[in-house]
């Protein structure tokens, strides 16, 4: 898979602003998954590039700039051990080296939420706090 060091940087922070709170609470599934879904997403043609599947608008809610984890996101550095964690998972999904957990899955969303588009589906894989979908299927 082709990709540039900042889609690798923008997948890090990605997963950094979506799920770092999983990694202690439930181990790195959850974050691998994430990562997963920008994949999938990526190969499903939302977008051409991994920065751009993560940086679309109101696609993955830690990009608002109205969202808590948004400065978190932007200023965050190798300095702090969980995005080292989040920068790893990025390069293994990147480059292919672990598989994909979810088995195709192209959104997902926390538990404890419903957005209108998970009505009366059920999702394909959970990890952590987190539901998996896979809404559209590769052509």
């Amino acid at each position: 898979m082709n990709f540039t060091k900042a889609d690798l940087d923008i997948l890090a922070r990605t997963i950094y602003g979506e799920g770092r709170g999983e990694l202690h609470r439930f181990g790195i599934a959850s974050p691998i998954a994430i990562a997963n879904v920008i994949v999938n997403r990526m190969k499903k043609n939302f977008a051409k590039t991994i920065a751009d599947v993560c940086l679309a608008q109101y696609q993955f809610s830690c990009w608002n700039k109205n969202d808590v984890n948004y400065d978190k996101i932007k200023n965050v550095t190798d300095g702090d051990s969980v995005f080292k964690i989040c920068r790893e998972i990025s390069e293994n999904v990147l480059q292919e080296k672990w598989p994909d957990l979810t088995d195709g899955c192209d959104h997902y969303h926390e538990k404890t939420t419903k957005p209108f588009w998970a009505a009366y589906r059920e999702p394909k894989r959970i990890f952590g706090s987190h539901n998996f979908y896979e809404l559209r299927r590769i052509k």
